[in-house]
C-alpha cells in the first residue's frame, strides 16, 4: 500500500470508530496488502486517537490460540495497542452504543514495572513484570466481517489494521504474582448465568508469559517496545463470546475473583 492509501485505510477505520458505521475490508479494496502495511495502518490509526487526545497505556496480544490461527491461516499471534478511554472499572455497565459489534474474552493482564525490548528471555519478562491481573478483553469491529457482495470474510490484515479488534479492558481487582503457573490459571465465563466457556492460560501459546516474550521481540521490528507501568493483554484462553445488548459477563477466575461487566 502507499502511504496515501496508508493513511486513507486508518481514516476510515477512524471514522467508522467515531461513527458507528463500519468500513470495508481492506483485504478486498487491496488485495495485495502484507502484514506490514496492516500495521502501518493501525499505526496512523493510533496517531489519529492520540491526537484526538487518548494516551497509550499498554499493548494487547491476539490470535494466540492454535485454533483461532489455524482458522485465519496464519502461524503467529497479532498485536494491538491499548488506550487509556478503553478502560472500565471492574462491574461496570457499558454503553448501548459504545461499541457495534462487542465480544468478549478472559486473559490474564501483565502490569509492567520496567521496559522490555528485543529478544526478551522467559526469566526477563518475568522480572520487568510488577504483578498479573485476571481481565475481560472487550472486542469489537470497526470493520466489516465479512464482504457483503463476495462474501469474503475479513483476513488477518483486516484485523490488525483495525488495532487487533481491540476495544475495551476490564481488570480484576486483585494483583498476583506473575512467578506462578500460569498455565493452569483458568477461568469460568458466563453470559446471563449460562457458562459458556472454559479455559486455562495454557491455550495462550502454551503458557501466557511466551505471549509477552513474542510481543517484545515483534515491537523490535517496528521500533517499539514494551513501557513501564503499561499493561499487557497476554492473549484470550477462550473463544470470543457475543455480547448483544443485555448480556451481563462474568469471568470467575477461582482464587483470583471475579470479573464482570454489563452490556446496557
Amino acid at each position: 500500500m502507499t502511504p496515501d492509501e496508508i493513511n486513507a485505510a486508518a481514516e476510515a477505520l477512524f471514522t467508522a470508530d467515531e461513527t458507528g458505521q463500519q468500513s470495508g475490508l481492506l483485504s478486498v479494496a487491496y488485495p495485495d496488502i502484507t502484514m506490514d502495511d496492516a500495521y502501518a495502518v493501525q499505526a496512523a490509526l493510533v496517531a489519529r486517537k492520540l491526537a484526538a487526545g487518548c494516551r497509550v497505556i499498554g499493548w494487547k496480544i491476539g490470535l494466540t490460540s492454535r485454533a483461532m490461527q489455524v482458522a485465519l491461516g496464519i502461524d503467529i499471534p497479532d498485536s494491538g495497542v491499548l488506550l487509556d478511554d478503553m478502560g472500565f472499572e471492574n462491574g461496570a455497565t457499558i454503553p448501548k452504543e459504545r461499541f457495534i459489534q462487542p465480544r468478549i474474552e478472559a486473559e490474564i493482564a501483565f502490569v509492567m514495572k520496567a521496559p522490555l525490548s528485543g529478544k526478551a528471555t522467559r526469566e526477563e519478562v518475568l522480572a520487568a513484570t510488577s504483578h498479573v491481573v485476571p481481565a475481560i478483553e472487550i472486542l469489537d469491529t470497526r470493520i466489516l466481517r465479512a464482504d457483503p457482495a463476495t462474501g469474503q470474510s475479513r483476513k488477518i490484515f483486516d484485523t490488525i489494521s483495525d488495532n487487533a479488534a481491540n476495544a475495551g479492558i476490564v481488570l480484576g481487582d486483585g494483583k498476583f504474582d506473575p512467578h506462578g503457573d500460569l498455565r493452569w490459571q483458568g477461568a469460568i465465563v458466563s453470559a446471563n448465568g449460562a457458562v459458556e466457556e472454559t479455559g486455562l492460560g495454557a491455550g495462550v501459546l502454551g503458557d501466557p508469559v511466551e505471549g509477552i516474550v513474542w510481543l517484545a521481540a515483534r515491537m523490535e521490528s517496528y521500533g517499539q517496545r514494551i513501557e513501564a507501568g503499561q499493561v499487557i493483554l497476554s492473549g484470550s484462553f477462550i473463544r470470543p463470546l457475543e455480547c448483544p445488548p443485555g448480556t451481563d459477563i462474568e469471568a470467575d477466575f477461582g482464587d483470583w475473583g471475579v470479573v464482570s461487566c454489563r452490556f446496557e
